[in-house]
């Protein structure tokens, strides 16, 4: 078993993805050619913005987006401890500090009730995640921001695909950011990313910055970068569009499989009702003394775990001055609980199946394996009875 089926993907799409990269190597323009605006009018569409912006990589597009508000040294972005380091990362590569808030126990997004005590003058803009494939409560983010003057940065690198009370995850605020990363929902064969905004002037200087911050051949108006997507990759992100809907229909079945089975047996992450999620990934939380052993068992038979993320950010060594004496609590917490199982479309029922029969196996000898319907919704998370793996502590900490 994968952790990610990127072979079956690619048989499945195999002609027309052979056939866009094919029209790639007739023409030759394998910088800006024409799939690269293809590929954003696309974009533009699926998610109602009404401008993208591809770039080399999701982390290149929280740099741009950065640049484009113009935040600089001395400035704060709030955001989460609770992500992959690219978040925190992209703040400090344009000189700027972030400013830690931290994370629901259900979700694993940005606790947005805390963000207002961290608001201070240098503060330019909020940075959310939406982690695993689940928006964060931006409506709440969006007001806050609104109230004090400031800028809302969607990391969405997990998350193109869900929607977040009717809208679009990277139309939900200033600017949005994705990753078409191979393992992401909606990924290349490669590094890949955009942004999406309504702003025109936002708009045109992430596209100025994104080429040297060129206005025109040669005229450099602005600090840029190289961080243009290439051709072959937005052709191969073109190919995969053709199939995406039925691929998130398929991981919204495989999470809702995994939720019956699981349910009253181990928790897992929640998606709130409010919300949906594309999925990148399906984790749910194990006794932090038992993870180990238990990812080893599962890698005995055959059934492939990740852990999403071991070290908050704040306790990572390069970046550990940025909150020193502070805590974290429950982004800690996770840190030490969390297990990713294997997800994607071309997971099937049986497959699940395996997934949680060897989970429990692990979890607790001689455990049996849920049975609920097929496709019935669990109550995962805080609904979720207790488990020799369980780690209801997190769960019971939030509201």
């Amino acid at each position: 078993m994968d952790f990610i089926d990127l072979k079956s993907q690619y048989l499945a799409s195999r002609e027309l993805i052979n056939a866009r990269i094919q029209a790639v190597l007739d023409h030759g323009q394998y910088i800006m050619g024409p799939e690269v605006a293809e590929l954003e009018r696309r974009l533009e569409a699926w998610t109602g913005a009404r401008h993208c912006i591809t770039v080399s990589s999701g982390t290149e597009a929280l740099v741009i987006a950065l640049m484009a508000l113009g935040i600089q040294p001395g400035d704060e972005v709030i955001t989460t401890p609770f992500s992959f380091i690219a978040t925190a990362e992209a703040v400090l590569l344009v000189g700027a500090r972030p400013v830690f808030v931290d994370v629901e126990a259900v979700t694993g997004n940005i606790d947005a009730r805390l963000i207002a005590e961290r608001v201070t003058p240098r503060t330019r803009a909020i940075l959310p995640v939406s982690l695993y494939g689940q928006p964060a409560d931006m409506d709440s983010i969006n007001a806050l921001a609104e109230r004090h003057g400031l800028a809302v940065i969607e990391d969405a690198a997990q998350s193109f695909g869900a929607a977040y009370r009717g809208r679009n995850s990277c139309h939900l605020s200033t600017i949005g950011c994705t990753s078409f990363f191979p393992s992401k929902p909606l990924g290349c064969y490669g590094d890949g990313g955009a942004l999406f905004t309504d702003d025109k002037a936002l708009a045109r200087a992430m596209r100025e910055i994104r080429v040297h911050g060129q206005s025109r051949r040669y005229v450099h108006t602005r600090l840029g970068v190289g961080g243009r997507m290439d051709t072959l990759q937005c052709a191969i992100v073109l190919a995969k569009l053709e199939r995406f809907e039925w691929e998130l229909e398929q991981r919204r079945r495989a999470a809702a499989d995994y939720d019956a089975l699981l349910r009253h047996q181990l928790p897992a992450l929640a998606v709130r009702p409010d919300r949906s999620s594309a999925y990148a990934q399906y984790t749910v939380l194990v006794d932090e003394g038992e993870r180990e052993r238990i990812r080893a068992e599962l890698d005995a038979a055959g059934i492939p775990t990740a852990v999403h993320y071991p070290l908050p950010i704040h306790q990572q060594p390069a970046y550990a001055h940025l909150a020193p004496g502070e805590s974290y609590p429950v982004a800690e917490a996770l840190s030490r609980t969390v297990l990713s199982l294997p997800m994607g479309p071309f997971l099937d029922r049986a497959g699940v199946e395996q997934v949680v029969q060897a989970l429990l196996q692990a979890c607790g000898p001689g455990r049996a394996m849920a049975q609920a319907a097929p496709g019935s919704s669990a109550d995962a998370g805080p609904g979720a009875a207790a488990h020799p793996c369980a780690a209801p502590a997190i769960l019971a900490s939030s509201s």
